[in-house]
């Protein structure tokens, strides 16, 4: 998700859930969109109380925002709630040259812009101008509750999608985003490409969170762990070593991110 301009009046609030039909969601999506408090509950639960504190009073200053969580695949699954072995996740990764956020691996979305059909709307547009996604080829499923992300100054929706084939996506600006990358659910939830990264002030930790190892590329932060929490209320989480954990810095050094 990449900064942008915009007001910061509140957004309408719009209910969270299937935004369509069961018969038009993909069988291995079910568990995730009749389940959207799950997602929420288990962010929070990785948190505790403290994240709950400050997700309240970080709210109240807030920008609108929404991401496109877009996965791609085939319809039917072998087995009913697994994802197919095609199913892939879409994800950008910003310019190292950028001043913030440099090298950091997203979804595509921004911040609410006037006359947004928000949120559904501000995701699909932005996804288009990131990625060149044409939003004919993408069937919007679901919308989950809106998560803050202090660092950024947003309040965000996460809007999941499928699309049986996203088609030819590709970074329209390579000035703002380096990579758009069609990652593999496979990949993601192999254990050995999962691991926690955590930060460190002054021997006391300030920052502790899930991170993935795919395509030459770190996910963590406010991406990785959405991914981990969808992944867990989908019923898609192979167990992996909670206890492997790395260090932010050593990481971020390694794949030109800040």
């Amino acid at each position: 998700m990449s900064p942008r301009s915009a007001d910061r009046d509140h957004a309408p609030t719009v209910a969270a859930g299937p935004l369509v039909g069961t018969d038009e969601i993909p069988a291995w999506l079910r568990p995730l969109t009749d389940n959207v408090d799950g997602v929420t509950d288990s962010v929070n639960n990785r948190g505790g109380d403290r994240t709950r504190l400050v997700q309240a009073a970080f709210r109240r200053g807030s920008r609108p925002a929404s991401v496109l969580v877009l996965f791609g695949g085939a319809f039917d699954s072998r087995d009913g709630h697994a994802p197919p072995a095609d199913a892939d996740v879409l994800l950008t990764q910003r310019a190292t040259t950028l001043r913030n956020h440099a090298g950091q691996v997203a979804f595509p979305g921004g911040a609410r812009d006037p006359g947004d059909d928000y949120p559904v709307g501000t995701a699909l547009r932005e996804a288009q101008e990131e990625t060149a996604l044409d939003p004919d080829e993408v069937r919007v499923v679901a919308r989950l509750q809106s998560f803050p992300v202090p660092p950024s100054g947003f309040d965000v929706i996460p809007v999941i999608a499928w699309s049986p084939d996203p088609g030819a996506v590709r970074a329209v600006d390579p000035g703002e985003t380096a990579r758009v990358v069609r990652v593999p659910i496979a990949d993601m939830i192999d254990p050995a490409h999962r691991f926690q990264v955590q930060r460190s002030v002054m021997g006391g930790r300030v920052y502790r969170g899930p991170a993935f190892w795919v395509a030459d590329m770190l996910v963590w932060g406010f991406t990785g762990g959405l991914l981990d929490a969808i992944f867990d209320t989908a019923g898609w989480t192979v167990p992996w070593d909670t206890d492997d954990v790395r260090d932010l810095a050593d990481m971020l050094e390694k794949t030109g991110q800040r």
